[in-house]
């Protein structure tokens, strides 16, 4: 997934630029395009408001930033190797694997934090 972030707030421009440094790309290349503003025309876009009819509703964690992308993602560009008939079990299906994704990403950046950690107190 590629997201290019395109926000008039600067603060929620940085905050998402931080939260998603792996997925950034540049708008023409990207999947999804962030913005805060209501985009009509645009099928890739991620609008984030405190609007009703947003995306994602702010405030927001960065659990549910990525949670949101990954669901959005999902929406835009379907899997066709997985053809489930029953639509509650692919529901079921892509929400266990979007947590899956979530975990693995969660447990990668604890194993960072404790090896720099480390690092940092032998370097002393």
């Amino acid at each position: 997934m590629r997201v290019a972030v395109e926000c008039q707030s600067p603060l929620l421009q940085k905050s998402l630029e931080l939260f998603l440094q792996k997925y950034l790309s540049s708008s023409k290349k990207s999947d999804i395009i962030i913005r805060d503003e209501k985009c009509f025309n645009e099928s890739r876009c991620f609008y984030i408001s405190s609007e009703e009819d947003a995306d994602l509703l702010k405030p927001f964690s960065k659990s549910q930033l990525i949670l949101a992308l990954e669901k959005k993602y999902n929406e835009l560009y379907p899997k066709s190797s997985n053809t489930i008939t029953d639509n509650n079990a692919g529901e079921e299906t892509m929400n266990f694997e979007i947590l899956e994704k979530r975990i693995e990403l969660l447990t990668q950046e604890y194993q960072e934090n404790i090896l720099r950690a480390v690092k940092a107190f032998y370097e002393k």
